[in-house]
């Protein structure tokens, strides 16, 4: 199906969402329809976050929203679902567009299987009828579906189509970029060079492949490294667990834009404890560029500024590597909390792999590390 057919389909004009790989060719449609337009499109920092942004639509004009996500941000709806626009309490109509990674019987990254095994499950456990939208369903289909689901909205119920894996199709081209030259794996390598032995805690997506990677090429052990595969915007406050418990070591955080933002109140819980053995670095590249390279709100903050009114005694900004290297050095001499946001360009190797280790085995890995 075209994404834009089902654009059509929904009959909505405002679209919010976190953006989704599996769901790249409606976020591209989108983009190349509306950009970024605070009257049609936004794209919020997580999905609970959205599914308010878009009840306030419904509060103010009366129609339905339509908000995209993949299915690993169920988990972030549950509370405005559940006590926002439930129909025993506002009844706030909405479609939400989801993007089925870890769909049983195809295979995906150890973050996604048990979130593929329950998203069906977890919309109905909500309350909201669903629709499956695969390669095979035509247009004639999905428009019977959203035909039953008007009737569902006209009672302030909420309905879901979920989109298996090549379902959408989209055939123009948008590019994404930015003006900065750092390259993310590079950035990554200056870091691993500064942190030598030290406990790496990395942010979901490409940050924690290339991570891995860069262990391979140099033919280091991964037990430093704890990659945060899924779980997007909370490494910063595991790291802050491992800190906490090992003052004796220093411990890295390798976070990117879009983590930061979609769990943001973590900066202030680091700031209020201030551990000194914790170095927090954002790679800031303005792009959800894991799942497709759609914007976010990052090119447009202060994360600087945020962390020095969330208390971090220490924060800077860095778009050179002489700047990096300096500023990497600073942190791991003045012994007190530190952020480093380094400006980052967009892209990443088209063979870039992914870790060969089980999630299992990098946590026993990790773990016995810590304990030595």
């Amino acid at each position: 199906m075209k994404a834009e057919t089902l654009m059509k389909i929904t009959g909505a004009d405002f679209y919010t969402g976190v953006p989704d790989s599996q769901l790249k060719a409606l976020c591209n449609c989108l983009m190349n329809t509306y950009g970024i337009d605070k009257k049609h499109h936004i794209i919020a920092a997580n999905e609970g976050n959205c599914t308010a942004l878009a009840a306030g639509y419904h509060l103010a004009t009366g129609k339905v929203p339509v908000v995209y996500m993949q299915n690993s941000g169920e988990g972030n709806i549950i509370n405005p679902v559940a006590s926002l626009l439930n129909d025993k309490v506002y009844a706030i109509p909405m479609i939400f567009v989801i993007g089925w990674r870890g769909e049983p019987g195809i295979h995906d990254e150890p973050q996604h299987i048990y979130q593929g095994e329950v998203t069906v499950k977890l919309m109905e456990d909500m309350d909201i009828r669903t629709f499956i939208i695969s390669k095979e369903t035509t247009d004639e289909e999905a428009s019977a579906a959203m035909e039953d689901f008007r009737r569902l909205l006209s009672q302030g119920k909420q309905v879901a189509f979920i989109v298996r894996k090549g379902a959408l199709k989209y055939d123009e081209p948008v590019e994404y970029k930015n003006g900065n030259t750092m390259l993310r794996e590079e950035i990554i390598q200056h870091i691993a060079d500064a942190a030598g032995e030290d406990p790496i805690v990395s942010t979901t997506g490409k940050a924690s492949r290339e991570l891995f990677e860069t262990r391979t090429a140099r033919d280091q052990s991964h037990k430093y490294d704890f990659l945060t595969v899924g779980s997007m915007g909370h490494s910063s406050s595991i790291a802050l667990g491992v800190a906490i418990n090992k003052p004796d070591k220093r411990i890295w955080c390798i976070d990117g834009d879009g983590a930061v933002l979609m769990h943001m109140g973590s900066m202030a819980v680091l700031g209020a404890n201030a551990p000194e053995n914790l170095i927090h670095i954002v790679i800031n590249n303005g792009a959800h560029e894991t799942v497709g390279g759609m914007p976010t709100v990052a090119s447009k903050i202060d994360i600087v500024a945020a962390a020095k009114a969330c208390g971090y005694p220490n924060a800077v900004s860095v778009d050179s590597f002489d700047a990096l290297d300096r500023e990497l050095e600073a942190a791991k001499s003045r012994h007190a909390l530190s952020l480093i946001e380094v400006k980052c360009s967009i892209g990443a190797r088209d063979d870039l792999g992914r870790p060969t280790t089980t999630a299992l085995e990098n946590k026993e890995n990790f773990m016995k590390f810590l304990a030595e």
